[in-house]
């Protein structure tokens, strides 16, 4: 990979890149460098600031990794302590979100122990971005939003920040010109198409001498590679035939280059002669299609895992069969629909997502489907927590038990199920992992405005739904007491019973709930999770945070039902007459609505419980995702389909996912460009790069 320096129109003054004073002449940038130089290059520039472009493909994502790593290597004179982070700049919205707090944010979603506070009371992720001890690497301009990327670029002009940026060239040049100015202070480099010489040198040496039917014994793995490879690189390398035209305009790209190599060289029995069929590819587009329709059946062939040699037998044994629960062989067809389901979740109306977060993989399911299931998961928590607590402590039948318990479950169900509704009419659908644990001891800095705020906030948000559920124990009571006592729904005073009975639980249900979820959002402090700063740690550390919320959350509740019930009864009494609320029965409503409610939280409002009745039950159940989505998944990336972006999968590239993503819908039958307009498919090179 090489680079040169970006156009002039694309980058600022050298005078303002160098910051000189007037009259001042500039020191010439370098002309010209390749991957491993990119670093020295960044180091020469005193803004700090660098515009990374090239064309769809070309390597800026591996050049902006190279330079961190580079970076971080500290090979060569750094004049600051920054540290180098790479962040999908695509998912920006600049209208929205100001440039200090999105760069804090998705710290804080990659990098868990950076939650915790500093002294002042913000958080270590503010701190080090406040103190401009971040290096921001934004990588994929393009991928923002069209009608975004003119705020964006003003956004970042109107900071000094260091930064390094990377983008298509033609993406870039068009918010320039709408701007009416490129990101200031900032020197660039494009990124050059690969030429013939560069595929003979690479191509050569990929293909293994197994693969050419062996070789003779001290030959070089040259010759091999350059049997296989030797009738296209001689098309390449005379630059005469129209189809060896198109093949070296696809593979001037190291993502075109890799899925060649991927096909052809690391497959038995695949030609790669055939890419020269100008039947069969007419065309560019039609070739790059190939190449991408090719990697995911290519990567996934079987493979015979390897045996773990620890020296303890059973402790091989065990490893081993974890191993190939991890690590099993996929069907390709299988992998690539499962693929395309995920490529095609990330495709949204107003814009294209690149990141692949576990805890919102269950929003491809429909929103009915997914209010149906809380519903029915709310209706089980809730149904079995009374059966538990009523046949254990409440004197009454079997048979009766049976029966409040599958009427008081639908109607918990329907509760939750309506609550949770609303929040997806209104976007809430949808909940982040919780990175938090309970300052149940240790020394308190005293009740701020943040913590009053928090309880406020999570009050306000909870209350509707403990009202609900107030209500629906009234009625689920009332249809009881009119099927064992054999009175008439209708009867005056059993109706009469049935209001008062559905203002006071609700107060108490919505109170309770209000108090306790409230109380527990200001009592939370940064849990440090350092190790989690991967998808799969994320997801171990949540689901442990979850265990925790739900130890403290049932017996909690269950005590703020019961003794804040006497406390309500006793307020109402005088307004609405004589009321009862004995306290053995308190016990017995709260430790029901603190079991069921707990339970109910856990599965259904959480992202760890989302991801297990959507992702790990239901998805699979409709074959979208297999049984073991989170092993899939590390196996993807191992395989070289995704990456891992902090706490996030990414696909490898995004061509490859709006491949799968396309690929997926035809399949379905649901594609149209009206309704996708994000996800098209792929133009050729030479029209457009989108």
């Amino acid at each position: 990979m090489r680079w040169k320096r970006a156009p002039a129109r694309l980058t600022d003054h050298a005078e303002n890149i160098q910051r000189l004073p007037p009259g001042v002449r500039p020191e010439p940038m370098e002309p010209a460098g390749d991957l491993r130089s990119v670093a020295e290059a960044y180091r020469a520039i005193p803004s700090g600031r660098l515009v990374i472009l090239g064309r769809a493909g070309s390597g800026k994502s591996i050049m902006a990794i190279r330079l961190v790593l580079d970076l971080l290597g500290g090979n060569g004179p750094d004049r600051s302590r920054r540290v180098p982070v790479i962040f999908g700049v695509g998912a920006w919205d600049a209208t929205a979100v100001a440039l200090r707090d999105w760069l804090v944010d998705l710290l804080l979603r990659d990098y868990p122990h950076l939650a915790r506070r500093t002294p002042g009371g913000s958080t270590l992720a503010a701190a080090l971005v406040d103190a401009g001890l971040i290096l921001p690497v934004l990588d994929g301009f393009d991928e923002i939003a069209e009608g975004l990327r003119q705020e964006a670029l003003e956004a970042l002009n109107a900071t000094s920040l260091p930064l390094v940026l990377t983008s298509r060239a033609g993406e870039y040049a068009e918010a320039v010109s709408a701007a009416r100015a490129p990101l200031v202070w900032a020197a660039g480099i494009e990124l050059a198409g690969l030429t013939p010489d560069d595929l003979s040198a690479y191509l050569s040496r990929t293909a293994r001498p197994a693969a050419q039917g062996g070789r003779a014994p001290g030959g070089d793995g040259g010759e091999g590679g350059e049997a296989l490879w030797d009738s296209v690189l001689e098309v390449l390398r005379s630059g005469k035939d129209a189809a060896g035209g198109r093949l070296a305009e696809v593979l001037s790209t190291p993502l075109m280059i890799a899925l060649a190599r991927t096909m052809y060289s690391e497959a038995p029995g695949r030609d790669p002669a055939e890419l020269l069929d100008a039947g069969r590819f007419p065309t560019a587009s039609s070739l790059e299609d190939h190449l991408l329709a090719g990697f995911v059946p290519t990567v996934y062939r079987p493979r015979v895992a390897e045996r773990a040699a620890t020296g303890d037998p059973d402790r091989d044994r065990r490893q081993d069969r974890r191993d190939r629960d991890r690590r099993r062989n996929w069907d390709p067809d299988r992998a690539r629909h499962w693929l395309g389901h995920l490529a095609h979740h990330l495709v949204r109306l107003d814009r294209d997502r690149h990141d692949l977060a576990w805890w919102q993989i269950g929003e491809s399911l429909p929103r009915s489907t997914r209010v149906l299931t809380v519903a029915l998961v709310s209706a089980f928590c809730v149904a079995v927590s009374d059966w538990a607590v009523v046949l254990l402590v409440a004197p009454i039948t079997p048979g009766e038990a049976l029966v409040q318990g599958a009427v008081v479950g639908p109607v918990g169900g329907l509760a939750f199920g309506c609550f949770y509704a609303v929040m997806a009419a209104f976007g809430g659908g949808s909940f982040a992992p919780s990175q938090v644990r309970l300052r149940l001891r240790g020394r308190t800095a005293g009740i701020g405005r943040r913590p009053v705020r928090t309880f406020t906030d999570r009050f306000a948000a909870v209350v509707p739904g403990g009202f609900v559920m107030g209500i629906g124990c009234a009625c689920a009571f009332a249809l009881q007491r009119a099927l064992y006592e054999g009175r008439s729904l209708t009867d005056p005073a059993l109706v009469e019973a049935l209001f008062i009975n559905m203002l006071v639980l609700g107060l108490i249900f919505s109170s309770a709930a209000g108090l306790v979820f409230g109380l527990l959002a200001a009592l939370e402090t940064p849990l440090d999770v350092g190790s989690a700063a991967t998808p799969a740690g994320l997801l171990s550390a949540n689901r442990a945070t979850v265990y925790r919320q739900v130890l403290v959350i049932v017996p909690v509740l269950t005590l703020a039902i019961a003794l804040g019930g006497g406390l309500v009864v006793r307020l109402l009494a005088g307004v609405l007459g004589p009321l009862s609320w004995k306290l053995p029965e308190g016990l017995v409503i709260g430790a029901v609505g603190g079991l069921g409610g707990g339970l109910s939280y856990a599965l259904c409002f959480t992202a760890w419980g989302q991801w297990l009745i959507f992702s790990r039950l239901l998805l699979p159940l409709t074959g979208k995702l297999p049984w073991s989505p989170e092993d899939f998944l590390d196996d993807a990336y191992r395989r070289g389909v995704l990456r891992r972006s902090g706490a996030v999968y990414q696909f490898r590239h995004v061509r490859l996912q709006h491949h799968l993503g396309h690929t997926y819908r035809r399949r379905q039958g649901n594609y149209t460009p009206a309704t996708f307009p994000h996800a098209a498919p792929l133009a050729s090179p030479g029209r457009s790069d989108r």
